[in-house]
């Protein structure tokens, strides 16, 4: 599950420190942020390197998971979130990195009454497109519209 952070307090910031540790682990930051896009950035450096030397794929992977979920989870009501889960996630790698700043672009190309669907494209230092993907997420129980709901509510499905 992917919680966006209050548009508020984190218009174009570090995940804040409520974040799961794993995107604490890889680095990522919140770039930009508006309704049906996202842009989230990571500095791919040694620790996140494959043994043949090039940024894990991985990684790669997870910057589109997460550019793509917060395209669609941007929230207009200051101090609620918006909830989804992944139910589809595929990506292509079209090159290679080896180190240097990673940034993935997402954006919703549809988005029905609990379903939306991504595509996010993810960009080396150079400005290079190094992988692209497409996604589809279901928005948990009173995040389908962008008023969100409070960060105690439950996340219970219906």
């Amino acid at each position: 599950m992917t919680d966006a952070p209050d548009p508020a307090t984190h218009p174009a910031a570090d995940i804040d420190a409520d974040a799961p540790p794993y995107h604490r682990l890889l680095g990522l930051t919140l770039v930009d942020w508006q309704d049906g896009f996202a842009r989230v950035a990571c500095e791919a450096g040694p620790q996140l390197r494959n043994r043949s030397g090039i940024t894990h794929g991985g990684v790669v992977l997870s910057m589109i998971d997460q550019a793509a979920a917060y395209a669609g989870l941007w929230c207009s009501v200051p101090g609620n979130v918006r909830r989804a889960v992944t139910l589809d996630l595929d990506c292509r790698f079209t090159g290679q990195v080896k180190a240097g700043r990673l940034v993935a672009e997402g954006r919703v190309v549809s988005r029905g009454r609990n379903i939306f669907f991504c595509r996010t494209e993810v960009f080396d230092a150079a400005g290079t497109m190094v992988a692209f993907g497409a996604s589809t997420h279901r928005w948990r129980a009173g995040s389908e519209t962008s008023e969100g709901v409070k960060p105690g509510a439950p996340a219970a499905d219906p």
